[in-house]
């Protein structure tokens, strides 16, 4: 991860423009909006409406959103879009929730979005405890806290009577978590707002840092098959088992890059159907992580190496005529991509950071922003504010402390982002 602060941004961003006039540098769209006392107003409000964003920060996360069942929180974001008075509010093909606010000009569409998902099963209890400024549930902090931040967005624009230049959709999706694999902001790029986005802001998890490096993966289930058979009676047939612990074994070896970071890991294994039978299936699932495009390339070529040669070491060292077969199942495929640092949306997000008394760090990660920074579409990925801990485990909290700095942020900067 990266860090510089957000006057080093805009020092190099001022230094690298070649041009004089105020009007063409980024960064003094967010100077205009600074000026304007209205909005200055409205950024105290949403310091002294924060309590009431928190509230609905519970109410939506004791929604059950669990992978691939995010239908109830959606109808409960579709509610709220319309009571805050959102254009076209629909839920499309695949679960996401939309709602635009009407552009006054001819400025850029901005999408501003947060994710519906939890990686947590139905059957978890999601109710939400509170321990003085803490808050704990799962789910609280990613992405309940994003969800409360576009709606305390959206609240603010209505309530101060804001207009943008341009059009702003707000979304909350499905699928950014796990094996959901993107899918709701892969469906708005390629059919529900295919062509019409022109800068995209994710609202994902907690504090102030800005996600402008998309890390790609690729993730697999893999499944070794055979005829199965008794372990002592059958001694010596082809096993899935063992094929599979070839594999692992190799994949354990592989050597890569510390920089760029490029990742793997086998996640989970399965198969065998008792202590005495070679199995007649198993599979593993398996991530590999990079930011680098090619790094990632050369990690899934090795990764499909490994199975194969896994394949051939079981089929000759097993007896008879039976052999192994193995499937292999792309299951995850997020790009790898980012927005420079040097582009207008990182120096506005800078600015707004400077306005705001906020130390501003740019990092990498893997979020809903991947698809937009794969196709060249300026985009960041904001967190919420507050102080998260333990995401994606039972004990996953959310400190509410000084918390509105992350809604403060977000409103600035879709304003700054609306604007050409």
């Amino acid at each position: 991860m990266r860090w510089r602060t957000s006057l080093a941004i805009l020092a190099v961003a001022a230094g690298s423009t070649g041009v004089t006039t105020a009007q063409s540098r980024p960064q003094d769209v967010v100077a205009q909006l600074a000026d304007d006392q209205a909005i200055m107003a409205t950024i105290e409000r949403l310091r002294v409406d924060e309590p009431r964003l928190i509230e609905e920060q519970v109410r939506l996360c004791e929604i059950p959103a669990p992978p691939f069942a995010e239908e109830a929180r959606g109808r409960a974001l579709h509610r709220a879009f319309e009571e805050l008075g959102l254009g076209d509010v629909r839920t499309d093909a695949v679960g996401n929730v939309l709602g635009t606010r009407p552009g006054a000009g001819s400025g850029p569409h901005l999408v501003f979005t947060a994710h519906l998902d939890t990686v947590f099963p139905a059957e978890t209890d999601v109710s939400v405890r509170r321990e003085g400024a803490v808050l704990h549930g799962p789910g609280i902090a990613d992405d309940c806290r994003g969800l409360a931040v576009i709606l305390g967005v959206i609240r603010a624009l209505q309530d101060g009577n804001h207009a943008t230049d341009g059009p702003i959709t707000f979304v909350g999706t499905v699928g950014e978590e796990g094996l959901g694999d993107l899918r709701g902001v892969k469906h708005l790029f390629a059919e529900e707002l295919a062509g019409q986005i022109d800068r995209f802001i994710s609202v994902d998890g907690t504090r102030l840092g800005a996600t402008h490096v998309a890390v790609g993966s690729k993730r697999y289930r893999v499944t070794y098959k055979g005829p199965g058979g008794h372990s002592f009676g059958a001694f010596g047939l082809v096993s899935p088992v063992h094929a599979l612990g070839r594999a692992i074994q190799r994949i354990a070896r592989f050597e890569v890059p510390e920089n760029p970071k490029t990742t793997f890991n086998v996640g989970r294994v399965g198969g065998g159907t008792s202590i005495n039978s070679i199995a007649f299936e198993s599979w593993m699932e398996v991530d590999m992580r990079s930011a680098d495009t090619a790094s990632l390339a050369r990690l899934d070529a090795m990764f499909h190496e490994a199975v194969e040669a896994a394949l051939r070491a079981e089929n000759n060292r097993g007896t008879g005529d039976a052999e192994l077969t193995v499937d292999v199942d792309l299951v995850g495929d997020r790009p790898a991509g980012n927005t420079p640092e040097e582009s207008p949306i990182v120096i506005r997000a800078a600015a707004v950071a400077d306005v705001l008394g906020i130390d501003f760090s740019l990092g990498e990660g893997s979020t809903d922003s991947n698809i937009a920074m794969s196709i060249g579409i300026p985009a960041l990925t904001i967190g919420g504010g507050g102080i998260g801990r333990d995401a994606h485990s039972l004990r996953e909290s959310f400190d509410t402390t000084e918390s509105w700095l992350g809604t403060q942020r977000a409103f600035l900067l879709a304003l700054a982002l609306s604007a050409e």
